[in-house]
């Protein structure tokens, strides 16, 4: 077998740039969303408008862009339009990265890993994000999916309790292995995206909040995915998925097999259920108090008949 080739040094002008990634990120604005929707969808994307930029901030940090880029397009479409048959019955958004659009479908709920429509926009967003810091070469699907996540929220019990599910289950960290799941089932798509976001974690813990930034830009600057994590870490990408599945192998693993393993299993999956559950709700509580708000203004706007019926037994003059 040949000797690996090292990995071709970054050039000079790009390590600058990537020392210069964390103060031209933190003044850098949000992108722009042109929001679009049909008649039928005004009051959600009068709705979507309203909560300003949300997660988008935490999107320039990550992906290390000192401008946005071009407006976005957000394109809210009906069940059963063209852009909603063009994808599966459970996807509730997507992006067109090199396009520079979002595509929402707000007549289907949104499910883990973003559970409501506001943050299922950040999500998406920022694969559009992740695209223009990236030059739009290809990323590994489990490194674009977790970094998204870690862009639209924060690490919580839900991701938690999923994580300790998979590793329960037997499940390593193969990287090859993390990117064919994302092909499987519901079980198997809610693990990659949970295992994703927490690798994408450990090299922000390890490596520091620049980690994500500098491996974008030396992606953008022609190094393969590879070549760019262990210029940014010092790691090798095989070395530091290895070390994630030892420490996710003894922590979700080993420990409960010690301590009562069907006791914690069974209360690991009654927190996933609990925590999911609560996120449904509140997603479903701002739906019924958009609806609400909704029905109120239709009412208010509702014209007023001013003509005045006298009763039927008295005379009109």
């Amino acid at each position: 077998m040949a000797p690996a080739m090292p990995a071709r040094p970054l050039p000079a002008v790009l390590l600058l740039l990537l020392v210069l990634l964390p103060l031209s990120a933190a003044a850098a604005p949000p992108p722009r969303l042109v929001i679009e929707a049909p008649p039928a969808l005004a009051p959600i994307a009068d709705r979507l408008r309203a909560l300003g930029p949300g997660g988008l901030q935490a999107a320039m940090r990550l992906t290390g862009l000192a401008s946005p880029g071009p407006p976005i397009r957000v394109l809210l479409a009906r069940e059963g339009s063209d852009l909603a048959r063009n994808v599966p019955p459970w996807v509730a958004g997507y992006a067109l990265g090199d396009l520079g659009v979002v595509v929402l479908l707000p007549g289907r709920e949104p499910s883990y890993p973003e559970p409501s429509l506001s943050e299922l926009l950040d999500h998406e967003v920022a694969h559009v994000l992740i695209g223009r810091a990236s030059g739009f070469r290809p990323l590994p699907r489990f490194w674009n999916e977790g970094l998204a996540m870690a862009a639209a929220g924060n690490w919580g019990l839900e991701d938690r309790s999923r994580v300790a599910l998979a590793s329960l289950r037997g499940r390593d960290l193969s990287l090859a292995e993390l990117d064919r799941l994302f092909a499987g089932g519901p079980g198997e798509v809610a693990a990659a995206y949970a295992l994703s976001f927490a690798f994408v974690q450990e090299v922000v813990d390890r490596w520091g909040q620049r980690a994500p930034a500098a491996i974008l830009a030396a992606v953008a600057d022609g190094h393969s995915f590879e070549e760019a994590f262990q210029q940014a870490t010092g790691t090798a990408l095989a070395t530091a998925a290895a070390d994630f599945t030892r420490r996710e192998t003894f922590w979700y693993r080993w420990i409960p097999l010690l301590t009562s393993s069907a006791t914690l299993w069974i209360g690991i999956t009654l927190l996933t259920f609990w925590a999911g559950g609560r996120r449904r709700a509140r997603t479903a509580a701002i739906h019924r108090r958009w609806e609400a708000e909704e029905a109120a203004r239709q009412e208010a706007e509702a014209p007023v008949d001013a003509t005045v019926e006298p009763p039927a037994d008295e005379p009109v003059n």
